[in-house]
């Protein structure tokens, strides 16, 4: 019983895993901070209110290091997110 129980533990962490750790593409300079929030790892819904402000009192961001000016959002945060960071109205992902 304690075997099925560890497997069935293990089989639950296995399929909740990549649910939890996944992120899509989010464009930081039109979003509100729900989706940020959302779809950005590492950013919880402080951090994404502290971009959405930072936006409205400074302008778009030009580039995905410049969300490291926000407080509380490092360049580790923007290293991680990097590829679901988009900057305008395309598609397009930034590297």
């Amino acid at each position: 019983m304690k075997n099925i129980k560890r497997t069935l533990a293990a089989l639950l962490i296995v399929m909740v895993g990549p649910a939890v750790a996944y992120a899509g593409p989010v464009n930081v300079n039109t979003a509100d901070a729900e989706t940020i929030s959302a779809e950005l790892k590492g950013v919880g819904i402080t951090k994404a209110l502290a971009i959405v402000e930072f936006r409205e009192a400074n302008g778009p961001f030009k580039s995905p290091e410049d969300l490291a000016m926000v407080k509380g959002i490092g360049e580790r945060t923007v290293e991680i997110n990097r590829e679901f960071i988009l900057l305008n109205s395309t598609a397009s992902k930034l590297k």
